[in-house]
Parts: C-alpha cells; sequence; structure tokens
C-alpha cells in the first residue's frame, strides 16, 4: 500500500442505548493496530481507518458523525453493529438501519456484528441460510426469532463469507483481532494482541457459557420434569421415570421433552451434571475422578469425554483457566 493509498474503512454503527465499550475498545484497537503496523512497516503500512455512523433525527438517514481521517472519501469496506443493554431498536430507527446495511452490503461492504447486533443483521435477511453467532444466552431467542439462521452457540465468531458475528459483549476483541487479521496481516494482528493483553481469536464461547434451560415453552408438564431434574439429574434417572413422573408414554414424553427443550432427556441431564461439576471445579480443590462421581457418573474417563464434549475443554483444563484464586490456594 502506497503512502498515498486511501486506509481501509471500518465503519461501527451507533443507535439508542449501543454498548459505548465495543465501540470505542475498537476504535482503540485499531489505532493501536495501526500505530504497531507503522513501527513495523513504516510510512507505507497501510492504515485502518475509523468511522461512526448514526441515523439522524429525523430517522431519513444514516450519516457519518466520526471520523479518524476525514480527508478521505467514505468508502466501507466493513461495518460493525454492536449489542445493546436494551436491546435492538425498532419501528422506524431499525427500518432505517436494515435498509442502509442491505445497501452497503449491496455495495460491497462486509457487514459484522458483536452480541445482540446479531438481531440487527437478521433483521436483513441476510442471516437466512447462514450460520450466525451471538451472546450464549441470546442463542435461543436468535433460533427462535429467526429460524432460517444456523445459529453456533459454540463458537465465538462466525465468519460466512461477507457477515462475520460474534458472540458475547466481549466478543468484540475477537472481531476485532479478525479484521485486523484480514486488513493488516497476521503479524500485526498477534501483535496488537499481546500489546493488549488479549488472546487472540480461537476461543470457543462455550468455555465461559453456563446452562440455561428453556422454563418459558409453556408445556407445564415438561416443565415439572424439569424441575425435578434439578435435583435428581446426578442420579441419572431412567426415560421410563421421568416420563411416569409427567404421567405420559415413553414415545410421548421424548417427543414433547424435546420440543420444548430443544435436547434429548439425556443431552439435558448430561448439561446439568456438566453444570455442576464445573461449579466444583471452580470452587473445591477435589479431585477430578469425585468430582464425577458426585455428578452421577461411575467411569470418570466416561465423564471428562462428555464434560469435554459439552464445554471443549478437558475438566483440567477448565480448572486451571477458572479456579477461583481461593479454593486453589488453600
Amino acid at each position: 500500500m502506497g503512502i498515498w493509498d486511501p486506509p481501509t474503512e471500518i465503519g461501527i454503527l451507533l443507535y439508542p442505548n449501543v454498548a459505548s465499550a465495543t465501540v470505542h475498545g475498537l476504535t482503540d484497537m485499531f489505532a493501536i493496530a495501526t500505530t504497531l503496523a507503522r513501527e513495523r512497516i513504516g510510512a507505507n503500512a497501510p492504515i485502518l481507518r475509523v468511522t461512526h455512523w448514526k441515523p439522524n433525527e429525523a430517522g431519513d438517514k444514516v450519516e457519518c458523525v466520526s471520523d479518524t481521517h476525514p480527508q478521505f472519501d467514505n468508502n466501507l469496506v466493513a461495518i460493525i453493529v454492536p449489542g445493546s443493554w436494551q436491546g435492538p431498536p425498532s419501528g422506524q430507527v431499525m427500518e432505517r438501519l436494515v435498509r442502509w446495511l442491505l445497501e452497503r452490503h449491496s455495495a460491497g461492504s462486509t457487514l459484522c456484528s458483536v452480541c445482540g447486533g446479531a438481531f440487527v443483521l437478521a433483521e436483513t435477511g441476510l442471516l437466512a441460510g447462514r450460520s450466525a453467532t451471538t451472546h450464549w444466552s441470546f442463542t435461543g431467542k436468535l433460533a427462535e426469532s429467526f429460524p432460517e439462521v444456523r445459529v453456533d452457540e459454540n463458537r465465538i465468531t462466525v465468519e460466512d463469507g461477507n457477515i462475520i458475528t460474534a458472540g458475547g459483549v466481549l466478543a468484540w476483541t475477537d472481531l476485532g483481532l479478525k479484521l485486523v487479521d484480514r486488513y493488516l496481516g497476521s503479524t500485526i494482528m498477534l501483535e496488537t494482541a499481546r500489546f493488549m493483553l488479549v488472546d487472540p481469536p480461537g476461543r470457543e464461547q462455550r468455555y465461559y457459557s453456563n446452562f440455561v434451560p428453556k422454563l418459558h415453552h409453556g408445556d407445564e408438564v415438561v416443565l415439572k420434569v424439569q424441575h425435578w431434574l434439578q435435583t435428581s439429574a446426578v442420579r441419572s434417572p431412567s426415560i421410563k421415570e421421568m416420563a411416569e413422573l409427567g404421567g405420559l408414554e415413553d414415545r410421548t414424553f421424548l417427543r414433547r421433552f424435546q420440543r420444548a427443550t430443544g435436547l434429548k432427556p439425556t443431552e439435558y441431564c448430561q448439561r446439568l451434571r456438566v453444570g455442576k461439576a464445573r461449579e466444583m471445579l471452580e470452587f473445591t480443590k477435589k479431585p477430578i475422578e469425585q468430582i464425577a462421581w458426585a455428578v452421577g457418573y461411575d467411569d470418570p474417563n466416561s465423564f471428562r469425554k462428555i464434560f469435554r464434549r459439552v464445554t471443549g475443554l478437558s475438566p483440567g483444563d477448565y480448572r486451571r483457566r477458572f479456579a477461583v484464586a481461593l479454593a486453589v490456594a488453600e
């Protein structure tokens, strides 16, 4: 890239109650990456230009309200939609954002989201038939609201061509580093990660997510069984026991349980057991074999396999990463 070449412009979309930490964090990250690139490559290093875009008061336009390099014409290579603590916008604001994002996407911009920003992207219809992610506590709602989207609750970032979605609130670091890698290269991305003391991309969201069972499905029989399983899952109740508790035939119970919770009863019990095991790994020094037995597994090897399948980490790795200091320093 020559010294007079225009910089790569990344736009960040603002709307009411948008997560300011995401907006300012990404702005700072791209500035740091550009500085590091200049230090390593020199004056001809590529530049990341950051612009902020916001609907005007009339709601008929989306305007640039901040620009790190205003001397250049706008040429949005990528646009990021952050999340919001109050949920996605609605009404005229949402309609205007959707139209603008579709226009920019048609013009070649890569669209990205962080956390709840995925709901704004989903409103465009561009996620239909694609894989996407959002904060682990919102994945069920995203899948329910937009059934044509293939929601991935495990990965922190999902890159599907010219659309990239990132998971939880602080997943902006993963998305930002992915864009730095794309536009400035892997060396600058790794230097940026080291400078900011954040992990390079490659983590999985399931390392951090807790199992949040669906309880608002409206099936009172299944809900009764779910409440019972909170204290009974560790003793491996049979399908017959669960079905009898609900007053249903086995096959009817299986069908209704999976429809209501999104999981088979055995999978549901595994999630509950792993959840209890995670808590014990975080807050106690008990041996893994003892924890396996405490949550209902006679075979520690089976427990390890299931724990890794659910969380993406072995029990030992999980403890090393998440154990509370007081629990391991007795």
